[in-house]
Order: structure tokens, then sequence, then C-alpha cells
């Protein structure tokens, strides 16, 4: 009897490691659809499709919380582009820096989006650093590339807007606004609208509380048990964020109708 307990308690423990690892694996170490490695390694031939580079973090790889790069490429009206998906979980400004040349020039793109300062918000990353780098960022893509570009504002972290944490954010975003003016480059309001829409909701916002184990827990929701990250907000008492920083559904929304609305105007070629 003992060994039957054994052996059932074995089997489990099995199983839920492995479940787990899965979560781990889809969430953190799976790489998006398209990356840089897979679509630019050998440079781009003359005659390819126009090619769009989403550069940026987490929130554009799109593996925890909603996937907006893939939403893009999958409306029909941009089925002559080839959209390349250059997230990585964890990055910050400096990291993007570091690796544009493999993952962005290297793509000969048309058009480059910039999603980028969140983690250095997280980070503690001093604002006139993250400054100096987006710039630096900017101007890489200006100098190697012909593409068009356009800097996206950050997403609130939380949904409470008067938090601590949402104010230094602040000074992040008006960075951003100015490198776009400075750098003549265009500018995507997508913490704007976020806002807006916050703004119309009654009840009292969940304040900023991001770590590891609800991060997990919300992608174990998504990927075991089939919960649409809308509805990982929900349970949550979100409206935007899954986990206080990455978004759902109907926040990924909101940056593929700015970056749609952008791409349609430029038509890219």
């Amino acid at each position: 009897m003992k060994k039957r307990i054994f052996i059932a308690l074995c089997l489990l423990l099995v199983g839920v490691l492995g479940a787990a690892g899965t979560v781990g694996y889809l969430t953190f170490l799976r790489s998006p659809a398209n990356p840089p490695a897979e679509a630019c390694a050998d440079g781009r031939a003359q005659g390819s499709p126009a090619v769009v580079v989403a550069a940026g973090a987490s929130m554009t790889q799109g593996t925890l919380g909603a996937d907006w790069v893939g939403a893009l490429r999958d409306r029909p009206e941009h089925q002559g582009y080839e959209f390349v998906n250059a997230g990585v979980n964890g990055d910050t400004s400096a990291d993007l820096l570091q690796r544009l040349d493999t993952d962005v020039v290297a793509c000969r793109p048309s058009a480059v989006t910039l999603l980028i300062g969140t983690n250095d918000v997280r980070d503690g990353v001093p604002l006139n650093q993250y400054r100096d780098n987006l710039r630096a960022i900017v101007d890489r893509v200006k100098s190697g590339t012909t593409a068009r570009i356009a800097l996206m504002s950050l997403p609130p972290l939380g949904e409470d807007l008067n938090t601590e944490i949402n104010q230094k954010l602040a000074g992040y975003n008006a960075a951003i606004k100015e490198t776009a003016a400075q750098a003549e480059v265009d500018y995507l309001p997508v913490h704007e609208r976020m806002v807006d829409l916050l703004r119309q909701r009654g009840g009292d916002p969940a304040p900023y509380d991001f770590s590891f184990p609800l991060a997990f827990g919300a992608a174990t929701q998504h990927y075991l048990f089939g919960r649409s990250w809308d509805e990982v907000a929900r349970a949550g008492g979100r409206e935007l964020l899954v986990d206080h920083i990455h978004v759902n559904n109907r926040g990924g929304a909101i940056i593929v109708e700015l970056a749609a609305q952008w791409l349609s105007v430029g038509k890219t070629t």
C-alpha cells in the first residue's frame, strides 16, 4: 500500500514539474514567431517583401500577454509585409542598443517600431541614461537603414495611475516623446490611449504589485487552462494588464490599432 502511495506521489510530482516546465518554456524561453535569428541572419535579398521590425522587450515578444505583433501580421491589409519580432524578455534600452545591428539593421527594414523602457523604469536606470540610450537606438536605426521609425510610449505599470512608479514612468514617457520630436521620427501614444480607457472605469484600480509568481500564475491560467489573456486580467481585477506589466488582448489591441494606422499612412514599401 505504501509503495503504491509513493509511486502515485512520484507520478504526481513528475506531472506537476512537467506542467511547470511547459509553462516556463512557453512563457520565458520560447522564441516569438519569425525572430531576427531566423528572418535576418543572412541579410535580406533584393526584392523581398517589405520588412517591419518590432523591437522591444517582453511586451513585444508576446509570449506573456497579448502577441500584438502577431495580430498585426494577421491583418489582411498587411499580407504584403514580413513582420519580424525583435522582442526579448527582460531587455532594457541598453540591451536593445547592443543587439540593434543583428536584430534590426540586418533585416533591412522598411519600418521599425520601438517599444522599450519598462524594464529601465523597474530597474531604476537613470532617466538621463535611458534618454541617451533611446537617442542612440534611433540614431543607429536611421544611419543603418532607410526605415520609417515609430517610438511608442510605455503602458502604465499597474492600473492605479497615482502610484509612485507611474509618476516615475511619466518622466520616461516624456523622454520618448521628446526624443521622437528631436530625431524627427513618429510617436505613437500607447500610454495616453490606455490611460484614457482606464480613467473611464469606475471603482478602485489595482495598484502596481508585479511579482514572478504572479506572472507565472497568469501564464499557467493561459497555457494550461486555456483562459484568454482578457480572462486572466479580469480574474485579477485588471482591465488591460495580466500581471501589472504585460498587456492583455484588449491592451494589445490598442497597440495594434496605433501601429496599423501608422503603417497605413506611410504605405511601407
